[in-house]
C-alpha cells in the first residue's frame, strides 16, 4: 500500500485498541452512523466490555483517532483513522466472479484504448457505487518506437506516433512541405526518439539545437517545429483524455444527501477537470494501488473524499491510471481489489 501513516501514536497501540479502532471503522463504512461502545462489544468484540470499549476511544480521542458529533453519544473516525485501517488492518475481499467478468468484458483490446478505459470506468462506478475517474495523459507519457511522417498536401503533414505497447497518436501538422525533406527528419527523430518519452524527446531536440551549427541544423529545424507542433502539450487533449463517470452517486451517500452544499461544491470541483488531473496525475508516477485523501491537497472542494487510484502500464511504459473518488468513508476493502484488478486487466490488453 502506498499511503503509510507515520504518527508516533500508532506505535504505542495496544493490540486491543488497534481491534477496537478497526471495528469503530468498519462499522461506520457500514453505516455511516457514530458508533457507540455497546455497538462495538455486541456487533465485534463479545470478550470486551462496553466500559473497557469506552475507555480505551476516549485515549483514542484525544490521540485524534476519533471524533464526537454534538448530536450523538457515537464516535466518528476521523481521516487519521482511516489512514491507520488502511495501512495496518485492512483486509482485502477477493472479487466476485460476476464482477470480475463485468471488467473483463470492458477492458476487452479490440473496443479501443479509449473505450475501454470508458466501459471500465463506468463498470467501476456501478460496482463500487461512487464516481469511477479515469486518465490517459496523452502523449506526453508514450514511449516512442516509431515516428512517420507523410505529406497529406502541400501545407499538411500527417505525424504518426507509435508507442512501445503499440498504440498510435496521429495528429495533422500544417506546415509548408516544400523544400521539407520529410525522409531526413522523420529519420533523425527516430534515430534519437526511440525509446524516449515525447517530453523527453522535444527536451533533447531543443538542446542539440543550441549545441549544433552545421548542415543539420535544417533538419533539426524542421524536427524541432515538428515535435513543438505534434507532440507539444495540449491542455484540451488532456481535458478530452479524462474520464468521469457517476458523479451522481454523491448524491446516494449519507454524507452528502441532505448537504445540498457540499454536493454543490463536489460538482463544481468535477466540472473543474484539471482539478481532478492534478490528483490523477500522480498516482502515474505509483506503484499499485494508491489511496489518496482529499486533505493531502490543497483543493477544499476534495475534503472529505478519498481516491483510490492505480497505473495502467508495464513496467515505466504508463499509459494512464484509472479509478474511484468516494466519501472517505467507502468500503475500501473491496474497492482496493476492484481498481487493481481493473488496472492489470488493461495493463495487459494494451
Amino acid at each position: 500500500m502506498t499511503l503509510k501513516t507515520t504518527d508516533k501514536n500508532i506505535a504505542g497501540f495496544s493490540e486491543r485498541s488497534k481491534r477496537i479502532l478497526g471495528a469503530i471503522v468498519k462499522d461506520y463504512i457500514l453505516t455511516a452512523e457514530p458508533v457507540g461502545s455497546k455497538a462495538i462489544a455486541t456487533r465485534y468484540l463479545l470478550d470486551l466490555s462496553p466500559a473497557t470499549i469506552r475507555n480505551i476511544m476516549a485515549e483514542l480521542e484525544s490521540s485524534g483517532f476519533l471524533t464526537s458529533p454534538h448530536t450523538s453519544a457515537g464516535r466518528i473516525p476521523t481521516e487519521k483513522s482511516f489512514r491507520f485501517y488502511i495501512d495496518s488492518l485492512l483486509e482485502l475481499e477477493e472479487p466476485l466472479d460476476n464482477d470480475k467478468n463485468m471488467l473483463r468484458r470492458c477492458s476487452e483490446a479490440n473496443t479501443g484504448i479509449e473505450n475501454a478505459f470508458e466501459r471500465a470506468t463506468k463498470a467501476l462506478s456501478t460496482l463500487t457505487s461512487c464516481a469511477g475517474l479515469a486518465f490517459m495523459p496523452g502523449k506526453d507519457n508514450f514511449t516512442i518506437k516509431h515516428i512517420r511522417l507523410l505529406p497529406i498536401d502541400r501545407e499538411t503533414v500527417m505525424v504518426l506516433i507509435m508507442s512501445r505497447l503499440g498504440m498510435v497518436k496521429t495528429r495533422r501538422v500544417r506546415i509548408d512541405v516544400n523544400g521539407l525533406n520529410l525522409e531526413k527528419t522523420s529519420n533523425y527523430l527516430n534515430s534519437v526518439g526511440s525509446g524516449l518519452t515525447l517530453r523527453s524527446l522535444r527536451a533533447k531536440i531543443a538542446l542539440e539545437m543550441k549545441i549544433e551549427k552545421n548542415l543539420y541544423d535544417e533538419i533539426l529545424s524542421n524536427a524541432f517545429k515538428l515535435s513543438r507542433m505534434a507532440l507539444g502539450d495540449d491542455n484540451d487533449d488532456s481535458v478530452k483524455d479524462l474520464f468521469v463517470e457517476g458523479h451522481m452517486k454523491m448524491i446516494e451517500q449519507p454524507e452528502f444527501r441532505d448537504d445540498l452544499a457540499r454536493l454543490k461544491e463536489i460538482f463544481a470541483a468535477f466540472e473543474e477537470k484539471n482539478l481532478l488531473i492534478k490528483i490523477l496525475d500522480k498516482s502515474i508516477e505509483e506503484e499499485g494501488v494508491h489511496v489518496f485523501m482529499g486533505s493531502q491537497s490543497s483543493i477544499e472542494q476534495f475534503s472529505g473524499l478519498s481516491f483510490v487510484t492505480a497505473p495502467c502500464g508495464r513496467g515505466k511504459d504508463i499509459f494512464g491510471t484509472l479509478g474511484v473518488i468516494g466519501p472517505v468513508r467507502m468500503n475500501y476493502s473491496k474497492i482496493l481489489p476492484l481498481v487493481s484488478y481493473t488496472a492489470g486487466l488493461l495493463s495487459g490488453s494494451f
